[in-house]
């Protein structure tokens, strides 16, 4: 199964997906006076052969049904955009953009979510951006994120493809609080030939970090990947600690760390708004990674962080296996989202 294929069987697995939901609202036009009118007439009673096949042609039987697009089917569409998690502002912005030319006349489910999948799209691409090597010797990633959120997993599945793509890898298991953290990581690093550097339960953490630096640098290799204890957003005692990681790093090399990445949960829905707000605050965030969009239609949430902080979106994973953490792509994705189609 293609990567695609597998994002948009498990986006579309919850009840509030965007696929049935339009379709639905397509077909649950009002019934008035005014529609009644516009109806087709009533099939002529069935004929045999070929004059029942064009009488059925003529009335319109099996085609997709239409309504037309007024203020309150677009009111509809808004709550179903908000019920996918993309946000008030940017649910409002969406359903605007896909009446623009279309309101006032009929349209079909199909029409709508493509129109809605190009819009979508359209916010995505100027974020879709991979992470970019800058030829360091080392450059320095920091990983963060709040507790859960996969961030241990995506710093192993991000560390066996750098490694797989001949770049050399070393990764930093910050998160000392936490043994089993530290011993995910080190199978994580087995697995990719990737070697682990870990301190004592309870060390500082900011200091291992310093030291990873140190390490990476004199062994030349080309990523230090930083693991970081999860955190919850609102924890100023927490927050204070991985600001002191950020700082300490910068006393070593003023430019870093070079990328300091944000893993999101995505069924976290709206609450990664606030993450990345307070997050890039306190470490300078300059990408994020969706993991967990198994079995859930919330990943509208990530076209409501690209519209509102604009961060480029490096990776976005559906599983637990190696194959399962892929680069971001906002047309796969939108397509995923809506149910309109797409990649094979």
């Amino acid at each position: 199964m293609s990567f695609f294929r597998k994002l948009k069987d498990r986006l579309t697995r919850s009840s509030t997906k965007l696929d049935e939901g339009v379709a639905a609202l397509v077909e649950a036009a009002p019934a008035t006076a005014e529609t009644a009118a516009e109806a087709p007439p009533a099939p002529e009673p069935a004929k045999p052969g070929l004059a029942a096949r064009l009488a059925g042609a003529v009335t319109g039987r099996g085609a997709e049904p239409t309504r037309v697009l007024d203020d309150a089917m677009l009111a509809e569409l808004e709550e179903l955009l908000i019920g996918a998690d993309m946000g008030v502002e940017t649910s409002l912005r969406v359903a605007a953009a896909m009446a623009e030319g279309r309101f006032g006349r009929r349209v079909g489910a199909t029409e709508v979510k493509a129109a809605l999948a190009a819009e979508i799209a359209r916010i995505l691409e100027p974020v879709a951006r991979p992470l970019r090597l800058k030829g360091l010797k080392p450059q320095v990633v920091l990983v963060c994120g709040v507790n859960g959120s996969g961030k241990t997993t995506t710093i192993g599945k991000l560390a066996s493809q750098l490694r797989g793509a001949g770049k050399k890898v070393v990764i930093a298991a910050g998160d000392t609080f936490r043994a089993a953290a530290v011993e995910q990581l080190q199978v994580w690093g087995e697995r990719a030939g990737v070697p682990v550097m870990t301190a004592p339960e309870g060390a500082d953490p900011a200091s291992l970090a310093f030291d990873a630096f140190s390490r990476a640098e004199a062994e030349g290799a080309d990523i230090l990947l930083i693991d970081t204890a999860g955190r919850l957003q609102n924890r100023a005692d927490l927050m204070a600690e991985l600001e002191k990681i950020v700082r300490v790093l910068k006393k070593k090399d003023p430019t870093a760390p070079h990328d300091a990445l944000l893993v999101l949960d995505a069924t976290t829905g709206q609450n990664a708004l606030s993450q990345v707000d307070i997050f890039r605050k306190v470490a300078g965030l300059t990408g994020l990674v969706m993991t967990k969009l198994d079995g859930t239609a919330k990943g509208g949430v990530l076209v409501a962080l690209a519209d509102r902080f604009g961060l480029p979106i490096h990776a976005i994973g559906v599983g637990e296996q190696i194959d399962d953490l892929q680069p971001f792509d906002p047309e796969e994705f939108a397509a995923a989202l809506t149910g309109a189609g797409g990649k094979a």
